[in-house]
């Protein structure tokens, strides 16, 4: 049976099994194109200490440097990758970053001084754009009902390689020095670059075969489905940048996804320095960090579809500043942690809620402005690279050690999640809200009503 709905031809429903449709099949592609992105983004991280550092003769600064300058390039290239996919489509847009992504993971491990090398990582810092196309594309794909959760899981999922990385990528190092691909311990990191490379390349060409723009097709193939300025209007990218709520949730992106960025390139040293762990131990206790997008991101998304059936718009900003307040408490908490388990524990515990905040984020994104959808998504998406180049620049200018560096970051989210409060939506957009949430449940309806005659 269809799960769309005739007038928007948007999935009202997310079957996990169902490949058939373009709109889950765009929901599966999108999600594991993103893991990879982020994968190959933070391949990094957990190498940089026992092999990269040694191997580049890498100052502590340089590490720190290596990691801004990475993510901080994202912060152009979500901007762009936004107004990129309302131009060609989310389709073309993600099959080029997946291209370039492969080539730059895998030419990455030519680096033979700090100079190419800082360069290299620049290069990679692109494909964190992926995830404003995985936001942009399930929007389209999904009905106001469940992008929440649409987004908040291929987000959560993807977000998934950032984690994963950090207990596999030492694996796939040490399996290249066993079966001798790697001359030395040293420069183990260099062959294990062309793993997520080729999977990239893999994934490319299933996207661009696939899924489609739209669940009526392509934007340069069908007329009516690409975003079009009207005479008289600003340009989309304008009319995002002139919307104050845009930049509200530019700041929350920063204090909840800035922080996990942060944490994902972090946490592996952090466990190493502060506890004296080896490099496999360290990297598969800061995987659980990101583990925790299994399920807590649509967790968060799903409680913001689940807080507007009552609340409107107003219930998914209320659910946004909730979640983002026990945020900065949890994060407090972790900072002040000295035992290990307690540290792991809380860890967790910071991670559920940061992650569920993202969600909550992208469950409000959607809403702001429908004809810049792209732009938005970009904005806002980008907001969480500029929190973590903060958070990168505090940390190397200040002199404040780690865990102390977290205390303060949790104090600056709580102060964060009241500017959530700014976030307001007109009458007319509440009324529009209602009525289409009438109108896919009554579809919804319809459908349950079919299915149980058809039983």
């Amino acid at each position: 049976m269809q799960n769309n709905s005739t007038s928007l031809e948007k999935a009202t429903r997310i079957n996990l099994f169902d490949l058939s449709s373009v709109q889950m099949r765009t929901f599966h592609l999108s999600w594991l194109a993103f893991f990879l992105c982020f994968f190959g983004w933070f391949a990094h991280a957990p190498l940089m200490n026992s092999t990269i550092g040694p191997d580049m003769d890498l100052t502590q600064s340089q590490k720190i440097t290596a990691f801004i300058a990475s993510v901080g390039i994202t912060i152009v290239a979500r901007l762009f990758i936004g107004n990129l996919c309302d131009k060609i489509g989310p389709r073309k847009s993600y099959t080029y970053l997946l291209v370039f992504g492969a080539i730059v993971v895998a030419g990455s491990s030519l680096a033979y001084n700090w100079e190419t090398y800082l360069i290299s990582r620049m290069a990679i810092g692109v494909i964190g754009a992926s995830f404003v196309i995985t936001q942009y594309h399930t929007t389209k794909m999904f009905a106001p009902n469940v992008v929440g959760i649409a987004n908040a899981t291929t987000a959560g999922w993807g977000n998934l390689g950032g984690g994963v990385t950090q207990a596999v990528m030492p694996l796939i190092a040490s399996g290249m020095l066993a079966f001798g691909f790697a001359e030395s311990e040293l420069s183990k990191w260099r062959p294990a670059m062309f793993v997520p490379a080729a999977i990239m390349l893999v994934v490319a060409y299933l996207y661009w075969k696939y899924t489609q723009d739209t669940p009526k097709g392509n934007f340069a193939s069908t007329t009516g489905l690409k975003p079009e300025k009207k005479e008289g209007e600003s340009g989309l990218f304008m009319s995002a940048v002139k919307d104050r709520r845009v930049w509200i949730l530019f700041a929350i992106y920063g204090a909840c996804f800035g922080l996990e960025l942060f944490v994902n390139g972090r946490a592996a040293t952090y466990y190493q320095t502060k506890f004296s762990l080896d490099e496999t131990t360290a990297g598969m206790i800061a995987a659980l960090f990101g583990l925790m997008n299994l399920f807590a991101r649509s967790t968060g998304g799903w409680l913001g579809d689940k807080f507007s059936r009552t609340g409107g718009l107003a219930g998914r900003v209320k659910w946004l500043t909730i979640v983002l307040f026990i945020e900065g408490f949890a994060l407090i908490l972790f900072s002040r942690m000295d035992m290990l388990g307690f540290a792991i524990t809380t860890m967790i515990l910071f991670s559920l809620f940061v992650q569920m905040a993202e969600g909550a984020t992208y469950s409000v994104v959607p809403f702001i402005n429908k004809k810049s959808l792209g732009a938005v998504a970009g904005i806002v998406g980008a907001g969480g690279n500029v929190g973590a180049v903060i958070y990168a620049q505090f940390l190397l200018r200040s002199g404040a050690t780690l865990e102390n560096s977290f205390m303060y970051f949790g104090l600056a989210v709580i102060a964060i999640s009241l500017m959530g409060f700014g976030i307001k939506f007109s009458k007319a957009d509440e009324e529009a809200a209602q009525k289409e949430q009438k109108e896919l449940e009554a579809f919804e309806a319809e459908i349950k009503r079919k299915e149980k005659l058809a039983a």
